[in-house]
């Protein structure tokens, strides 16, 4: 079954709340299971119910990861069961990471437009390199554009979002992460966006059309590496 990671060594990047917000999607169609590997557990929080209107979705399960030793197992095992396995990845290079990033098939590496963000997932790109030829492994990935503005992008924005566009070597996502008020909202209430409640959270027609479109093109880049939604070959 498919295993996406989410990796980025900055902090304050998206990653958590990206890899939250597809894995939420998925589980609205699908059994989905999200590992949560870094070390403050913000998913593992997040999962803990405040009322009876703030559980995960049903289909969602939330595995805490406490050691390197027990990565692989842990994504074996739930790639077993689910058609997806999501990893929330800690915000540091370690062994715990290299080991999760080698089973994956598809590693997400999400960065806001800005520069201290762009160098952190060029070193992400550059140890996605170092390990694919270590292993022997292609490991696939693709930029995702975080928290960005919907309207009025500043000029250094855009210079940093082309540079990556434009470079032919490195994958980006087309739909971006936008800044919306509903992404952060679910931190505060529980549940997923759909849950939320509209006369306290504005836009959440919009942030569902955001994040419907990120899961459909997750969904189109595994079904390019002949991988389908059981996470057969094609």
């Amino acid at each position: 079954m498919p295993v996406i990671a989410f990796a980025n060594s900055k902090g304050g990047s998206g990653k958590t709340t990206s890899a939250l917000l597809l894995a939420c999607e998925l589980a609205e169609t699908t059994d989905v299971t999200i590992i949560d590997a870094d070390p403050r557990h913000p998913i593992s929080k997040w999962a803990t119910p405040r009322d009876s209107k703030s559980v995960p979705p049903k289909r969602l399960t939330v595995l805490q990861n406490d050691s390197e030793n027990t990565i692989i197992d842990e994504i074996e095992e739930a790639a077993a069961r689910d058609p997806f396995v999501i990893i929330d990845l800690e915000g540091v290079a370690s062994k715990k990471n290299a080991f999760a990033i080698s089973q994956a098939d598809l590693v997400i590496i999400p960065m806001k437009e800005q520069q201290q963000d762009a160098e952190a997932a060029l070193d992400v790109i550059k140890e996605l390199v170092t390990l694919s030829k270590m292993s022997g492994k292609k490991l696939p990935f693709s930029v995702l554009f975080t928290q960005t503005k919907v309207v009025a992008k500043s000029r250094t924005s855009r210079f940093i979002a082309k540079q990556f566009r434009d470079n032919a070597r490195i994958d980006c996502f087309n739909v971006e992460v936008n800044e919306r008020d509903a992404f952060a909202a679910i931190y505060t209430m529980g549940g997923s966006i759909r849950t939320l409640d509209a006369k306290q959270t504005n836009g959440i027609d919009r942030a569902v059309e955001n994040i419907t479109g990120f899961a459909a093109e997750v969904v189109t880049k595994l079904r390019a590496q002949n991988i389908d939604k059981q996470g057969r070959a094609a």
